[in-house]
Formats: C-alpha cells, sequence, structure tokens
C-alpha cells in the first residue's frame, strides 16, 4: 500500500475526466424543437391526436406501409371514423410539406434518421398565399 496516494489521485483524475461531459453540461439542455405547423386553411385534423403523432407517428407510418405494401389496404380509418388515403406524400405531406420546417425540427433535436426518404421524394415547401 505505499503508492495508495498515486492509485487516489488516479482514480479521482479519471473519475473528473469521465464524468466531465455530464456535469459540463448540467442545465444546458438544447431548445425544444416548435416545428412550424401547417396553415389552418390546408386541412381541418389529423389523422390521429397531437399526442399520439408526437410519440408514434413512425409506428403508424410503418403500419400503413405494411398494409399498402403487403396487403393491398390502402384506406386508413381514424379513431373518429374519418376514412384517409394511407399515403405520407398524398396524405401527411399534404399538410406537413415543409421537411424542414416540420419533420427536421425534432429529428435533428432528437438525432434520428428515418428511413422514409430512402423512398419517397424530400416534398418541396409549398408557396404560401
Amino acid at each position: 500500500m505505499y503508492d495508495s496516494g498515486k492509485i487516489i489521485t488516479g482514480l479521482v483524475i479519471f473519475l473528473a475526466i469521465f464524468t466531465y461531459p455530464l456535469w459540463s453540461n448540467m442545465g444546458k439542455a438544447a431548445p425544444v424543437p416548435k416545428p412550424e405547423l401547417p396553415p389552418k386553411s390546408v386541412a381541418t385534423q389529423c389523422v390521429a391526436d397531437t399526442n399520439y403523432m408526437r410519440t408514434s407517428h413512425m409506428t403508424l407510418l410503418n403500419v400503413w406501409r405494411d398494409d399498402v405494401v403487403r396487403m393491398g389496404d390502402r384506406v386508413y380509418v381514424s379513431p373518429n371514423g374519418k376514412a384517409y388515403n394511407m399515403s405520407l406524400t398524398n396524405t401527411c405531406l399534404e399538410c406537413h410539406s415543409d421537411k424542414a420546417k416540420f419533420c427536421d425540427q425534432c429529428h435533428n433535436y432528437l438525432a434520428v434518421a428515418p428511413f422514409c426518404w430512402d423512398c419517397h421524394q424530400v416534398p418541396k415547401p409549398k408557396e404560401k398565399k
């Protein structure tokens, strides 16, 4: 135990370096994204409520993809009873047409890279009237 001082000093230095990213960023969270919503004149209602779409839209889109591609079913009946065409391009992007101002805001904040754009074309932002 002649080197206990060196070992303890080394452990303290190691822990300080190892935990630096945690304690150096305390209280400095990135601002929550504020995606630009579509104008009210485009659509009156989304296919599901806001909280569900924030948390589970990729689940919904994956179910839509599987239903359309594997079973040929193209109509989605929402919980409110309204029927929608199961299409990212013709349903969702009809309102949320500006990918940079809507989709990318949250996806960049959460550091996720959805694979939607592997098959679908990136929408061009609609001109405001």
